[in-house]
This record gives C-alpha cells, structure tokens and sequence, in this order.
C-alpha cells in the first residue's frame, strides 16, 4: 500500500470520527424513593461536532420497549426529563441519541446501560399507643403501620418484641408487650401495613424488631409505647382501639 495511499486512509478516518456526538451521563446513582409521584430526574450533557446539523438532535431515556423524549436546551448541550419507576428497587438509565450530518444522513449513538438505586424512605422510629381507653379482654390493642414502595409486593416475614435496652427497668417494661399478627404479612406496594400489638400494662415500652423480604430494608426496628394520653395528639403511626370507652374522668 503507498504512503499515500495509507495517508488518505487516515484523513478520512479521522474526519469521520469526528462527526459525531458523544453523551455524558449526569444522573445520579441514586435517588430516595418518591412514594408519590414516583419520576426521577434524568440529565445528559452533549458535545457535538461542527458537522453536525444544528437542531437535529434528539435524546431518549429506554426503558426496554418504552421510552421517554427529553427535552434540550437552546444548544442542544443539555437533556432532561423524567423517569418513572413505581415500586421497584432500581431503575435503568440507557440514553439513545440520534442526529444527522450536515449534507448527510442520520446517525444514532446507544450507551450502555446502568442501574440507579432507589433507597428506600425510614419506616416508623416511634409509635405511641394510648392506652386512655378501658382495656380489652385482651388488654390494651393498637398497632404500628408500614409502607414499603420499592417492591411491587413485600412480606413482613417476622416481628418480635425486644426490650429498649438491658436495664432491668427496660426489661420489665417490655415483657407485658406481645405481637398479634398472624406472619407473614403482606404489604402491597405504598399501602400502609400494620403489625398489631397488645400490652397486658397501661405503661409499657419496648423495640417492635420486624423482618422483610425488601432489598435495604430486611431489618427495622421502631420504639413503641404504650401509655395514657397527656392532652397531646397520639403518633400517626399508632392505631388506637376502635369503640374503646373512656376511663371516668377522662384519664
């Protein structure tokens, strides 16, 4: 092959390669699951070369079948959008860019794709359950609710009670406490979830230790007291006894 040749060769190489577009992932590895809306922000930064023709870019986050058009700014320098993804553990990022030459034809570029995790939102530190009201046959009942939203369909597969510490005091406080639930339970995605308890003492305090089957959460443990109302609203997260009556005197 001549030197000439060969020259040629690698002119035209590199004037090939350098008609192009390369892509810059900027989404965050990962994000705090939204229980809400559920559509996670997605960015990309652009470089181009000068042959590209201005405005013809177009950038798209896949989703196997689906996908979803972001939108650009005045340069094409950047992409943005939204993407959905309810009840699931992570979602993919894959970017497909497509663009044309000037005086020439269409082109596409397809990243590989990732993962972006999805931390699920804390469960329940605290729960107070008021015990104001007579007690059952059972003694005095509520509960502790749990919603998970990274999992099309979870399972509470244990629950346990556990004193708050080893003090003696703490020990004692916790024994009077029981779970009642029947275990497993299930937790469709975002829907609040209850563990049942019941405390044979008005007063009484100990650690709720429950079990899942969720990615990041296959452990929690929430404080939980029992006692009598002090004038203040009760923790959203505590059930109190449906059709219990009041003590006389309202204590």
């Amino acid at each position: 092959m001549s030197k000439r040749l060969v020259l040629a060769l690698v002119a035209a190489t590199a004037a090939l390669s350098g008609c192009d577009v390369q892509l810059h992932d900027q989404t965050p590895a990962s994000y705090p699951a939204d229980p809400g809306i559920a559509m996670y922000p997605v960015k990309a930064t652009l470089t181009q070369d000068m042959m590209v023709q201005s405005g013809s870019i177009y950038v798209f986050a896949l989703n196997g079948k689906d996908r979803v058009d972001l939108t650009g700014n005045a340069d094409q320098t950047e992409f943005h959008g939204l993407f959905p993804a309810r009840c699931r553990p992570t979602f993919p990022v894959q970017y497909q860019v497509v663009w044309r030459l000037q005086g020439s034809g269409q082109r596409q570029l397809l990243t590989q794709p990732r993962e972006v995790t999805l931390t699920p939102p804390a469960q329940p530190a605290d729960a107070t359950i008021d015990t104001s009201a007579k007690a059952t046959a059972k003694g005095w009942e509520g509960g502790v609710s749990y919603k998970f939203v990274t999992a099309d369909h979870a399972q509470i597969t244990g629950a346990h009670i556990e004193p708050v510490s080893q003090d003696p005091q703490d020990v004692e406080a916790a024994k009077p406490i029981s779970v009642d639930s029947s275990l497993p339970i299930e937790a469709p995605c975002n829907m609040a979830t209850e563990v049942h308890l019941t405390s044979k003492s008005a007063k009484a305090h100990g650690n709720l230790v429950i079990d899942t089957d969720v990615p990041g959460q296959a452990h929690w443990t929430t404080k939980v007291t029992f006692e009598p109302k002090s004038g203040s609203a009760g923790d959203a997260s505590a059930v109190a006894q449906p059709g219990a009556r009041k003590k006389k005197g309202g204590k």
